[in-house]
Formats: structure tokens, sequence, C-alpha cells
């Protein structure tokens, strides 16, 4: 059994103190008496929201879905400009968040606009590029929501869809050949989300999100 969120008096307090008056839910929480008198008390409008994050927890292999925002900051312009041509070619729709040129400019930047139109459910997913596949999976994975995923190989590709639901694909131009980001890419795009036992474990992490955010 998935693990309910608990909504306590003290809670309701502290939204009350951020000056709000609407609470959002998922209907998977337990609310205890207290706070659900706290909540008539202070006239708190509960609103429930099965997608919290804004986004789907499997839409199924990406290939089915066609919208897409892809970054990179200046070590992955040639590769992103490459890989745009390639996924134009296969009909889907691009959104470029920059960088736009081969100047110095910081990775955070760019992953940052890729992660935000995926949570925002602008794209179906992201792709960004940086040295390493590192540092702008890093900056991504600092939004809820956002499962960024650093692959290098296929078999990671495929883990990445399979068992974490990954939204965004992060590989690094200094590392890997355009070929293989080519094949690491196809793999990771018709790769499915298994669910089941997967999902159990992706909601602790949301669990986690939710009570350090």
């Amino acid at each position: 059994m998935a693990h309910r969120k608990l909504i306590t008096e003290q809670d309701i307090l502290n939204i009350i103190l951020k000056g709000k008056r609407k609470l959002e839910i998922s209907g998977n929480e337990l609310i205890t008496p207290a706070a659900k008198d706290k909540i008539n008390e202070a006239g708190i409008k509960v609103i429930k929201n099965t997608n919290p994050s804004g986004i789907s927890k499997s839409i199924g292999p990406f290939y089915k879905f066609k919208n897409v925002a892809i970054g990179s900051d200046h070590t992955g312009f040639s590769t992103k400009k490459n890989i745009i041509g390639y996924l134009n070619k296969l009909n889907y729709n691009i959104t470029d968040a920059g960088t736009n040129d081969e100047n110095s400019c910081d990775y955070p930047d760019f992953a940052l606009k890729v992660a935000q139109m995926v949570k925002s459910g602008e794209v179906d997913f992201g792709i960004i590029f940086d040295a390493t596949g590192i540092p702008s999976a890093i900056t991504a994975n600092k939004l809820s929501g956002i499962r960024a995923a650093t692959c290098y190989n296929e078999f990671s590709a495929k883990s990445a869809r399979e068992h974490n639901n990954a939204n965004i694909i992060v590989m690094g131009a200094k590392t890997l050949g355009e070929e293989t980001i080519k094949s690491i890419l196809n793999v990771w795009l018709n790769t499915e989300f298994l669910g089941d036992r997967h999902q159990r474990r992706l909601d602790k992490i949301t669990d986690i999100e939710n009570k350090y955010k």
C-alpha cells in the first residue's frame, strides 16, 4: 500500500501563517480531525488535484508524444543542433530552450528552462546536453516532479524509462559520439514505464519532495 501523507493541524496553521486560503490535495491524504476543524474555522478551501505536479505518471513511450523541449550549454550546442535536425525528420515538435551559439554560458540556465516546460506540461518531455550529462541533471531535478536521468548507454536509457519514468534525458556531448547519442535517444523514446512496484518507489520519491521542498 502506498504511503499516505498525514495533514495535521500544524500544517493548516502553517498555511494560514503564509496568508493562503487554499489546500490542494491528491485524495490520498489523511487529514486529522483537528486539521479538519481548523480548515472549517479558517475557511480554507480544499481543492482535490489528482495530479498536483502537472506531470503524468505514465504516458507511454515518448515516440507517441511529439512535443519536446531541448536545451544545452555551449559544450552541447553543436550536438543539440544536430539532434534537432534528427528529431525534425521524425516529426517532433521542438522547442529550443537555448543556448544559441558556442559562446561560454551557464548550464543551469538552460537546464531550468527545459525542466520548467516539462513541469508545466508545455511539452511532453525534455532533452538536455552538456559536457558530461551530470550537472544539467542535477539542476533539472531541483524541480518537484522532474525526473531527469543522465544516460550513457542503451541500458541506462531503457532503465530510466522502465523503472524511473524519467521525463528528461540528459547526455554528455563531450563523452558520447553523435551516433551513440542517437541510439541512446531512440531506446529512451521507445521504452515505456512499467509501473507496478516502480510506481510505488516513485511515490516515495514524491513524498520526499513534498516533505523537504
